[in-house]
């Protein structure tokens, strides 16, 4: 069926591409904790003030960049809907009318193509942005999603975009704008204006700067709809993956600070009255209210529910067929225009213009009905009473190809901006065929479709809502005609549709009502756009999932869900953990961390030892083999000593094992053990992974005992630290000790956040290669770890809930086995993982 879809069509189109996921884990000393560490508390509380002052910061931004990209856009519109309406008015007369085809074929074709080209410039500016910024929030990073060059080109590029006449909204890209306000702003410097930069090392950690896209992007929302307690819930449910109480607050604050900047900024210009707030967002819905004339008419009763479910039930069908339609049309799009010259991108985006504006005019003057305007109501509701209706609702109406005292229904649809079509789906009575609004339905439908992904910026929000209302009104004019329900309110059914079609398509529960209701400021409309909204949602979860996750898919990001299934638990973390482990010594050699760094992509390396039998040997013979042995027996003998008090606090005793480490400062050498060194591995369920001396680089000669040997698990340290020493030359030589070697400050090995240096750009012509690097005071010696028998389920909720990046597993004597990142916890890999189980059983 077209709702249909199979596991095959998904793993066909992934693009193998791997994604680098953010550090949200602290894998070195937390920068606030650090700071709060030497302060007191009026510095800490100053400290926690700027916090609240960037945030502040960042919702006023991000109403100025709403403000820009509504001015600009009602402009270029205004400019060419005059010019289009004037030669149409004279063109009918004269019979030009492929002269006014013409004119607006160069408008729309010259915005989009202006559009296009600054997608080329920034790519990740295509589209709204939303799964972007979704899975950034998730924990992955993706390329240039938040730098200054993306807002610039997405704000100029959107503005183009619906200038043009293009079937997207400009509410989507303002999230994305938003978010880059926020990840931007605190950083004070830029790669796009390296001349600018403050001395500012605060918030220089992934972590921070999530906190601070999800402040943005909540601020986006409340600047699109004016609803800021919408936004937050939609920062909290659609976009952040990890929530803390006190940044709701800090949200909450910022949407707010969005949503009143734009309002005193919009009211002051279009009323001239400064300090009103009249003009709360880009998109206003209006007030609904019955006509005072109409006794019989009532907002919705309880009876209108029956038929509100089912326009859940259908919107729900509608945006699962609206999602399948455009994940084809992706599909297409990856396999035949991605991979030609870019130019062929801009090509397509032309063509959807032409062909929507050709659709627009044809439509308008072949399909548009000539409807007589009068100044008084009549029973059959074909007419348009002026005196109920507001003046900027009327003044929006359109005459094309029509004559005197008539207007013509489908283009006033068409030839107005999309908010002002939404008010007159909301507000007017009686002014739309059932014929008119099928056709606008189902021409909107198909284009809007085929729009959602072109290579230019474009939101998804106001064509749904758009599309929406028309079905919705569509059902009232049919009620009312067909059945005879004269208290039904027009626009209600309207505002019902367009929430049950948005919610189909981008499955959206909780923050979409709140932003419906803000958007609508009638509180009563809070019930049948929940129950609308719920039923639509679990209508298209039955076929599909939401279009932003389609689209997360599509590009193979390993975006983790909320939670993984029941039948999950028949795995352990030894069933999906990465036994081939690539490690480094407390002390290794920088001959050995260059090959590491340049052989492997890895993002983080565990810091082991190993477990020698025969140690008091290598510590005569090799000095630097002996510092790594020193290392890890002061690094037992401490756990012990840690496990022993804790023991006695419990009033029992310690372990043997615990209690002969403590008695013995300097551990003897053992016997060796009379079983086979693999079959212990075997039994103790480790997997084969390579083994790598700390003076040595990787070599495939390995032997099968040392392949197994066992790794005392110390910490972990990121490649950047890393790669950041050997750029500093932090290392000792082996006559020194390792107290010899410089130390480096948490400010000096984040000064290159949030782009490090590569290894392979990195000049190590005067480093001597036979140098030691000691790692152990920039590592973070206490990760999260797990056990290899613990459950899937309590792994992928740690993961989750706690924002790690990696997280080793380490058996009952403190041995590494293995490593889980996310692309081990995805729902593909876990599938594939348990199908392996099955077979296994």
């Amino acid at each position: 069926t077209i709702l249909g879809e199979t596991h095959e069509e998904e793993d066909e189109i992934l693009p193998r591409k791997d994604y680098e996921s953010l550090d949200y884990d602290r894998c070195i000393n937390d920068p606030y904790l650090e700071i709060l560490e030497s302060m007191d508390n009026k510095k800490a509380q100053r400290y926690e003030a700027v916090k609240w002052m960037l945030v502040f910061a960042i919702g006023v931004c991000t109403g100025l960049v709403g403000l820009f990209v509504d001015f600009l856009v009602r402009l270029f519109t205004q400019l060419k809907f005059r010019v289009v309406q004037s030669s149409v008015e004279e063109c009918t007369e004269k019979g030009c009318l492929a002269l006014s085809l013409l004119e607006l074929l160069g408008f729309n074709l010259t915005f989009v193509f202006l559009a296009s080209l600054l997608v080329l410039i920034q790519p990740v500016a295509a589209g709204s942005g939303i799964p972007e910024i979704k899975c950034y929030l998730n924990g992955v990073k993706v390329p240039g999603v938040v730098r200054l060059r993306t807002v610039v080109c997405k704000a100029m590029g959107v503005l183009f975009s619906v200038a043009g006449g293009l079937f997207v909204g400009k509410e989507g890209p303002m999230i994305h704008s938003g978010a880059v306000v926020g990840a931007g702003l605190p950083q004070f410097q830029s790669i796009s204006l390296r001349k600018i930069q403050f001395n500012f090392p605060y918030f220089r950690s992934d972590r921070d700067k999530r906190d601070f896209v999800s402040a943005g992007a909540a601020a986006g929302v409340a600047a699109a709809f004016g609803a800021p307690i919408g936004g937050t819930l939609f920062s909290l449910e659609e976009g952040s993956s990890f929530w803390n109480q006190g940044l709701t607050w800090k949200v909450l604050f910022c949407s707010m600070a969005a949503t009143f900047t734009l309002n005193f900024f919009r009211s002051g210009i279009q009323f001239g009255s400064w300090g009103s707030f009249q003009l709360p967002g880009l998109l206003n819905f209006g007030e609904f209210k019955c006509s005072e004339s109409d006794k019989k008419c009532h907002l919705w009763t309880a009876v209108d529910l029956g038929f509100f479910v089912l326009i859940g039930i259908v919107g729900g069908l509608l945006g699962a067929t609206f999602n399948c339609l455009n994940k084809r049309l992706a599909k297409y799009r990856m396999r035949n225009v991605h991979p030609k010259p870019k130019l062929v991108r801009v090509l397509e985006s032309l063509l959807v213009s032409l062909t929507t504006t050709v659709v627009v005019f044809v439509a308008s003057m072949v399909l548009g009905e000539c409807r007589q305007m009068s100044s008084s109501r009549h029973s059959g509701n074909d007419t348009l009473s002026l005196q109920d209706i507001s003046e900027d609702v009327n003044s929006s109406i359109k005459t094309f190809f029509c004559p005197n005292e008539t207007y013509n229904d489908m283009a006033t649809l068409f030839f107005n901006p999309q908010e002002s079509a939404i008010l007159q789906l909301f507000h007017q009575d009686g002014t739309f065929s059932p014929v008119t609004l099928s056709l606008f339905f189902l021409l909107y439908f198909l284009l809007s479709c085929w729009t959602y992904g072109i290579s230019v910026p474009s939101g998804l929000f106001v064509p749904s809502l758009l599309c929406g209302a028309a079905f919705g009104r569509l059902v009232a004019n049919l009620l009312k005609s067909y059945i005879g329900l004269d208290h039904i309110y027009s626009g209600t059914f309207a505002l019902i549709g367009a929430a049950a079609f948005l919610g189909g398509v981008v499955r959206m529960t909780i923050s979409l009502t709140v932003i419906l209701i803000e958007s609508t400021n009638e509180i009563t409309y809070g019930l049948p756009i929940m129950i609308t909204l719920m039923v639509a949602k679990w209508t298209g979860d039955f076929f599909n999932k939401g279009i932003y996750d389609i689209h997360v898919n599509l590009r193979g990001v390993p975006l983790l869900e909320w939670e993984t299934g029941v039948e999950m638990d028949k795995l352990r973390a030894s069933d999906i953990m990465e036994p081939n482990l690539t490690y480094v010594y407390p002390h290794t050699r920088i001959q050995s961390l260059v090959s590491i760094l340049r052989t492997t992509v890895h993002h983080a390396f565990p810091v082991v030892t190993e477990n020698r039998g025969n140690e008091r040997e290598f510590m005569k013979g090799n000095q630097l083999i002996s510092n790594n042995i020193k290392f890890k027996k002061s690094s037992i003998l401490t756990r012990a000593g840690e496990q022993r008090k804790r023991s006695q606090s419990m009033k029992s005793y310690p372990s043997s094992e615990l209690r002969n480490m403590c008695d013995e400062h300097i551990a003897t050498e053992e016997p060796p053990e009379k079983e086979d060194l693999l079959q212990q591995m075997l039994e103790r369920r480790y997997t084969p992974y390579p083994n790598l001396y700390p003076d040595q680089s990787p070599s495939e000669e390995w032997t099968m005992e040392e392949r197994f040997r066992p790794l005392t698990f110390h910490g972990l340290i990121l490649r950047s630290q890393l790669v950041t020493l050997l750029d500093r030359g932090v290392c000792y030589s082996e006559s020194q000790s390792s107290a010899s070697q410089p130390r480096l400050s948490h400010a000096e090995m984040s000064e290159d956040y949030p782009r490090y240096p590569d290894i392979h750009d990195l000049d190590l012509t005067l480093l001597n290669p036979r140098m030691i690097v000691d790692v152990t005071p920039y590592m973070n010696p206490s990760p999260f770890t797990v056990s290899p028998n613990t459950h899937v389920s309590q792994v992928f909720n740690l993961f989750r809930t706690m924002g790690l990046r990696h997280l080793p597993v380490v058996n009952a004597v403190g041995e590494v086995v293995g490593i889980i990142t996310r692309h081990n916890l995805t729902h593909e890999f876990l599938q594939a993982r348990l199908r392996q189980h099955y077979q296994t059983i």
